[in-house]
């Protein structure tokens, strides 16, 4: 009978221990050490030759081949866009978000298109019965006859499953409910999530079959189990957005085969996820016009040009201590600009409480969005509407200075494209090539200038 041992395992962080802690001391996470039993392998006698077969011996770089099939067309641009033009034969693909953002309905469209145009899906659930399964999908209007659904969470029967039916594209919803016989653990721990993702991942390059892996999240917002199921896949997606919002945003984060921080915009509606091909139109439609505090910023997710509104309001504060409130903005940014505007422009911010907000539900990271932020800010300050036809591009350094952005061409692009007439940038070294026509560039090299053309005083 082979020999056992019991280990304290870190459910946040995969941290390792012979006992267990109240709080890991990896990460900090507390009440997340949970015991395992593994067995322990008799060790290898010293003379014993090493058995198997080598599974790949080195190559010149020149003579290493490039045929990795071509990826496998999505009749949804937006999915597509994401993915980096396509699914790649082989890959393997992570899906997080918060439970009922839409994770499960998105998969089920893609499978359905798969299903249609591509090839064989099958579709593992180890949450959902195939009764549950066929109701969201009459529900969105899915009819393919090449879409199997299995309901297993056993590894192995699965992996046999996958074997016999031969698909081109494999769906698991979720990898947390996943489970392989030879282990101790339970269902969801670190030790079950990172062995079963490693067999998956060893499936998908040994095959071609295309893999895509839902994962949980914790409460803090990152997919749950150890950090190395990332590392495992290939793509990381997530899909974000406001619960009370109809706007997701399909977001990627990892990607070996395109561009990372790419967007797709899809719209949750009674038929499912639909797409936004225009999400800068959408993001603006219900824009009131000449009304102090709103700001269109001109962003980049990935390759792709946004033109979002931010609104600010600032109010006299009733405490000592004014509140700074975002929403869609970081808080940093958003005190490193009110911050600027107080020393460098003199506006009398720390008398006054004060609230940002993207609309529709967006988050901006990227700092081109600062200008918009403080303009707005100091629109409602001064309780002056800004211009409708002003679209606001840069970065406001810590002397209130205006910092160039990449990828100004693209975005005045989208500005132009909407109907924007003038659009406040930094004023740039060189001229600016390509410039579209029927937009004018006002230059400007600090925050006091921009704010002169804005919301003029006088």
């Amino acid at each position: 009978m082979p020999k056992t041992r019991s280990s304290f395992v870190c459910q946040n962080c995969g941290y390792r221990a012979p006992k267990g802690f109240g709080r890991c001391p990896n990460c900090g996470q507390f009440n997340s050490m949970v015991e395992e039993i593994q067995e322990v392998a008799k060790p290898a006698k010293q003379n014993r030759q090493p058995t198997g077969t080598l599974r790949s011996t080195p190559q010149r770089l020149g003579e290493v081949s490039m045929d990795i099939g071509e990826r496998l067309y999505v009749p949804m641009e937006e999915f597509n866009r994401v993915l980096g033009g396509g699914i790649v034969p082989g890959s393997i693909v992570l899906l997080g978000g918060e439970p009922g953002i839409g994770k499960t309905t998105l998969l089920s469209q893609v499978s359905g298109v798969i299903a249609n145009e591509v090839g064989i899906v099958l579709y593992v659930s180890g949450e959902e019965s195939a009764a549950q399964i066929k109701m969201r999908a009459d529900r969105l209007s899915i009819e393919a006859q090449d879409l199997f659904l299995l309901t297993e969470t056993n590894l192995a029967q699965i992996i046999e499953q996958v074997n016999r039916v031969n698909p081109t594209v494999l769906i698991v919803d979720s990898i947390q409910t996943m489970y392989a016989e030879d282990l101790e653990s339970s269902p969801g721990n670190v030790s079950q999530v990172r062995e079963c993702a490693g067999r998956l991942q060893s499936l998908a390059k040994s095959s071609g079959i295309c893999v895509f892996l839902v994962g949980h999240v914790t409460k803090e917002g990152s997919i749950a189990g150890p950090k190395v199921l990332e590392h495992i896949v290939d793509t990381v997606l997530y899909l974000e957005g406001d619960p009370f919002q109809a706007f997701r945003l399909l977001r990627s984060v990892k990607n070996r085969f395109g561009a990372t921080s790419e967007v797709g915009v899809f719209e949750m509606s009674g038929a499912g996820m639909v797409e936004v091909p225009n999400p800068s139109e959408a993001f603006l439609a219900e824009r009131v016009v000449n009304a102090p505090g709103s700001a269109i910023a001109v962003t980049m997710e990935g390759t792709r040009p946004l033109l979002v509104e931010l609104q600010a309001l600032t109010s006299p504060t009733a405490f000592g201590n004014p509140r700074r409130t975002p929403n869609g903005v970081d808080m940093n940014r958003l005190l490193l600009v009110s911050a600027v505007l107080s020393k460098r422009v003199g506006l009398r911010l720390h008398e006054q409480d004060i609230f940002v907000n993207v609309v529709g539900g967006m988050k901006i990271d990227e700092p081109a969005s600062d200008l918009a932020m403080a303009v707005a800010m100091a629109s409602s300050y001064y309780d002056k509407a800004i211009a409708a036809d002003l679209a606001f591009i840069g970065e406001v350094g810590l002397s209130g200075e205006l910092r160039a952005v990449g990828q100004l061409s693209a975005r005045l692009h989208e500005a132009a494209k909407l109907g924007f007439k003038r659009a406040i940038v930094p004023k740039m070294r060189r001229k600016v090539d390509d410039v579209p026509n029927g937009l004018k560039l006002i230059d400007v090299r600090n925050i006091a200038e921009a704010l002169a053309v804005a919301v003029p005083r006088e």
